[in-house]
């Protein structure tokens, strides 16, 4: 980093400005989706729940992140806060949502960092042949954590570093997915595919053909395959053109993706065929490795690298909207002040982001010492805190804009109702989803804890836990309580041209 980039000496360092443009911070909200790994996840669910409409289910799961990612963009216009649903939820609902807003999105960080690195680690052993390295669970679990601490490092030096990292990791998910979906499609043409390969046909999108059971369950898995694209808007501080820009990353973060998992889903489908994807659901991400061997032959390593950079790129990008958030949080008196501390030389959130690497790595180590499984019904449990943050953001767009929303029907589309479905289905799928939890044959372990499935008790942990921390850091520094809710200013919302406000939304 060159030492102009460096803070003012004497001065208190912020974030730097202007450090990434538009094209970096939309490579940066697709890998924060892990698209390739995701896909590889949920491929064999879906196709167990909704047959040859799987692609049809993707296509729904779009629906509530397209609504809430239009929510993103409308409340960036107005505050560019790299705390992103903590600070607009607070704004326009009060500390106490805002606060648990904020909460939700630190600790989706916590859970998932540890899992996605050792895919990352498994599938790159996988990859170069080192398939005993994958069972040693000692040499797997050091490799993850040393591959978080690699990419947490990676976060601390620098945005400008980071977005380069990202711009190569996403590259090589789209050229080995396309190379999976070009090789698949044509040996299904040819007719010299490995299964009771089928052509895929337009009826395959219909998300009704399976029935409305399938369809639930399939929106279940899409909030996991989609959620991480606002890790763009949690740079807002450090993009070019604040105001629109990351905004804009994010709603085209959510467009391409559904183009990508629609294309991999009709490969899969039609190459596989139904029946064999719904009897090796149970295989979860190593189905697609199996997949990749019968479609790429000797270059199976192809596919297996794509779900490797996939989840190498999310481990370094999840930890951006939980560091953000923390610091966020930090600056407006609702953390302790030292999470709010920005290193003077790389201008980034060093002590946020390092104990958000650190809080993930004890925790991926603790569940792992309790089952493989347990840390698998970890992950399940992200659905709960995402379809909460996601839903709080939709209703807090309209609230805060509730003054302007019937001057155009611009205002009342994009600004009130389509955020308040979204938030009306994503608050559907967290009742689902707790319904679903709460019977331990739902879960991976298969276990009970204290009579419940084990995601339902994590995530109700997790969420009981950050209420007693609020209410403990309320006694100790009540001044974060002290703000109020407002509304959005009007000469904001007719001009929206960037950076003409205050931080606490007065203009």
């Amino acid at each position: 980093m060159a030492t102009e980039d460096a803070a003012p000496e004497g001065r208190p360092a912020d974030l730097k400005h202007n450090a990434i443009g538009f094209v970096d911070a939309l490579v940066i909200g697709l890998n924060s989706t892990s698209p390739a790994y995701s896909i590889a996840a949920v491929i064999g669910p879906i196709v167990a729940l909704a047959g040859i409409y799987a692609p049809g289910v993707m296509v729904a799961s779009f629906v509530p992140m397209l609504l809430i990612a239009s929510a993103f963009y409308y409340l960036n216009k107005v505050d560019q806060d790299c705390g992103t649903t903590f600070s607009w939820v607070t704004r326009a609902m009060g500390p106490w949502a805002g606060w648990l807003g904020g909460w939700a999105i630190a600790m989706t960080g916590v859970l998932v960092v540890g899992s996605l690195a050792d895919v990352a680690v498994s599938f790159g052993l996988l990859a170069v042949g080192l398939d005993g390295w994958v069972e040693n669970s000692f040499v797997r679990q050091l490799l993850t954590v040393l591959l978080i601490l690699v990419m947490t490092a990676v976060c601390v030096i620098g945005t400008e570093l980071s977005a380069k990292v990202q711009n190569v990791l996403i590259l090589a998910q789209v050229v080995f997915l396309l190379v999976f979906v070009c090789v698949a499609l044509a040996e299904v043409y040819a007719g010299t595919g490995a299964y009771d390969s089928v052509e895929p046909a337009f009826a395959w999108l219909n998300p009704f053909g399976a029935g409305g059971a399938a369809l639930t369950g399939g929106l279940l898995l899409g909030v996991f395959i989609y959620w991480g694209w606002e890790s763009a808007v949690n740079l807002t501080e450090e993009v070019e053109d604040s105001a629109t820009a990351p905004g804009k990353a994010g709603l085209w973060s959510t467009v391409i993706l559904l183009v990508t998992y629609v294309s991999v889903g009709f490969a899969v489908v039609a190459y596989a065929g139904p029946a064999f994807l719904a009897e090796n659901a149970g295989e979860e991400e190593f189905i697609f490795a199996r997949l990749a061997g019968d479609v790429l032959g000797g270059w199976d390593w192809v596919l297996l690298l794509a779900v490797c950079t996939s989840a190498i790129a999310s481990t370094q990008t999840t930890i951006i909207p939980a560091s953000r958030t923390a610091l966020s949080m930090a600056r407006r008196r609702a953390l302790p002040a030292h999470y709010g501390h920005i290193s003077p030389r790389f201008r980034t959130p060093d002590v946020s982001t390092w104990w958000v690497a650190g809080i993930a790595i004890v925790w991926y180590l603790t569940v792992n010492q309790i089952s493989a499984n347990a840390l698998l019904d970890s992950l399940t449990a992200l659905s709960l805190l995402i379809a909460f943050y996601y839903a709080l953001t939709g209703v807090a767009c309209a609230v805060y804009y509730r003054r302007h929303l019937f001057e155009s029907l611009h205002n009342f589309l994009l600004i009130g109702l389509g955020p308040l479905v979204g938030a009306g289905l994503l608050t559907w799928l967290l009742v689902r989803s707790v319904a679903d939890m709460a019977d331990p044959a739902n879960s991976y372990t298969g276990s009970s804890w204290l009579g419940l499935g084990p995601p339902l008790v994590i995530g109700l942990g997790i969420a009981a836990v950050g209420v007693v921390v609020m209410l403990v850091w309320r006694l100790r520094a009540p001044a974060f309580w002290d703000e109020r809710p407002g509304v959005a200013d009007p000469d904001v919302v007719r001009g929206m041209r960037g950076r003409g406000h205050d931080r606490d939304g007065r203009g």
